[in-house]
C-alpha cells in the first residue's frame, strides 16, 4: 500500500472523522516507507526537508502501531484512536524535542506475533481489542508553540466528538498540557499521572507551557476534578513551594516510596468509582532498569507488572478515557528493549481502555 502524507502551508483542514484542523502524516504500508520518502531509520524532524516550508517538521512513521489498520475516513470512527504527537512548546522555540522520534520507534517496536490479532496476549488474558486505529502524527511547526498547542487541541477535540478515545504516542512532557484542554465541556475528570517528578512548576524561564508545568496547568482547568500523582522521588525542578501548591490543589501525591510499600491499592483507594479518568505515563515515572531511555532517570521507579496492574486496575474501578505516554527518548534505547517495554505499556493501556467501566 501507498505511504500517504497531508501537509499544507497553514493550517488546513484534514479528516480524522470529523474536521479537527490539524495536519496529520499517515502510512499505510510497509515497515520501510516514510511519510517524508526517507530510508527506515531517518527522520527530517526541524530540517524543513520535504514538509511544505522551513521549520515545518513531520516524524516518520514507519507503520501503524502493532498493525492496527490505519485510520479510513470511508468507515466509522474507531472506539480507540491512536495519535502520534511529537511536539507541543519547547523550552528553545526552533528546537526538535528530545522525543521527537518518539511516535516512530514506538509504531517499530512491534513485530511479529505481537502485531497478530489472531494470537493470545497473556498480559491481557485474552486478543485485544478490535476496533482501534492508527491516525498518524499531528504535524506542527517548531517555531510555533501556540500553533501547535492548538493543532494539538482540535486533533484531540475531533477524535473526542467523533466519539473516540485518545491514545496518544508522545512526544516531549508538555504535550499532556493541550490534550487535557481538549477535554473542556465533556465532564469532570480525574488525572493519574505516573512520573518522577512532579511537573508543577508555574514557569520556567518565562514559558508557563513547558516540560515542568503540566500537572500545574491541569490543575487550572475546571474539568480536572482531581489528580493523582504516582512515582515521585529523587530531585526535580520542583520546589518546595511547588510541593505545597499541589498539595493545596488537591493533588495526592504518592511518592515511590510509598508505592512501593502499598502497591496499587493506594493509587485506586483515590479514584472515584466510575470516575472518568486521563492517565498520563511520563517514560522516567519506570525504573531505569527497564527504562533507561528518558531525559532524567531517577532509580526506584515503577516496574512494568506495576503499570499494568494500576492500568488494569483503574479499567475495573472507572472509565479511562484518555492515556498519553511521554518523554520517550529513542538516541537513548540502544538495544530497543525500552521501546518494546513503552509500546506494550501502550497496547496494556489500549486493552484497559476498551475493558473500562462505562467504555
Amino acid at each position: 500500500m501507498e505511504a500517504v502524507r497531508a501537509v499544507v502551508d497553514t493550517i488546513g483542514d484534514v479528516t480524522i472523522g470529523t474536521n479537527v484542523g490539524v495536519v496529520l502524516t499517515h502510512c499505510q504500508g510497509r515497515p520501510e516507507q516514510t511519510p517524508s520518502g526517507e530510508p527506515d531509520g531517518q527522520c527530517p524532524v526541524g530540517s524543513g526537508k520535504d514538509v511544505g516550508r522551513e521549520n515545518r517538521y513531520s516524524c516518520r512513521m514507519t507503520a501503524t502501531f502493532a498493525a492496527f489498520p490505519a485510520r479510513d475516513d470511508r468507515n466509522a470512527a474507531p472506539a480507540i484512536a491512536i495519535l502520534g504527537i511529537p511536539h507541543a512548546t519547547p523550552y528553545i522555540p526552533g528546537e526538535a524535542s528530545h522525543s521527537a522520534r518518539a511516535p516512530g520507534a514506538l509504531r517499530a517496536a512491534l513485530r511479529g506475533y505481537s502485531t497478530d490479532p489472531a494470537h493470545y496476549d497473556f498480559d491481557l488474558g485474552g486478543l485485544r481489542p478490535t476496533n482501534v486505529a492508527d491516525c498518524g502524527d499531528v504535524v506542527g511547526d517548531l517555531s510555533d508553540s501556540e500553533g501547535n498547542r492548538r493543532m494539538i487541541r482540535a486533533a484531540i477535540a475531533g477524535l473526542l466528538a467523533a466519539g473516540s478515545v485518545p491514545v496518544v504516542l508522545g512526544g516531549d512532557d508538555s504535550v499532556p498540557i493541550p490534550v487535557f484542554q481538549a477535554y473542556e465541556g465533556r465532564g469532570s475528570f480525574t488525572v493519574v499521572q505516573i512520573d518522577a517528578h512532579l511537573d508543577f512548576r508555574d514557569e520556567v524561564r518565562g514559558e508557563r507551557f513547558g516540560y515542568s508545568s503540566p500537572m500545574r496547568r491541569a490543575s487550572e482547568m475546571p474539568w480536572i476534578e482531581r489528580i493523582v500523582q504516582v512515582g515521585m522521588r529523587g530531585v526535580g525542578s520542583a520546589r518546595p513551594a511547588d510541593v505545597d501548591d499541589a498539595r493545596a490543589r488537591s493533588s495526592t501525591i504518592i511518592t515511590a516510596a510509598e508505592f512501593h510499600r502499598t502497591g496499587c491499592r493506594r493509587v485506586l483507594d483515590c479514584v472515584p468509582s466510575g470516575a472518568s479518568c486521563l492517565v498520563t505515563l511520563d517514560c522516567d515515572g519506570l525504573d531505569p532498569s527497564i527504562m533507561p531511555a528518558v531525559i532524567a532517570p531517577a532509580p526506584g521507579g515503577l516496574m512494568y507488572p506495576h503499570v499494568l496492574e494500576l492500568l488494569h486496575g483503574l479499567a475495573q474501578k472507572a472509565r479511562i478515557a484518555g492515556f498519553d505516554l511521554v518523554e520517550f527518548v529513542p538516541e537513548r534505547d540502544p538495544t530497543g528493549v525500552a521501546a518494546l517495554t513503552a509500546a506494550r505499556i501502550v497496547c496494556n493501556a489500549i486493552a484497559a481502555i476498551a475493558a473500562s467501566a462505562g467504555a
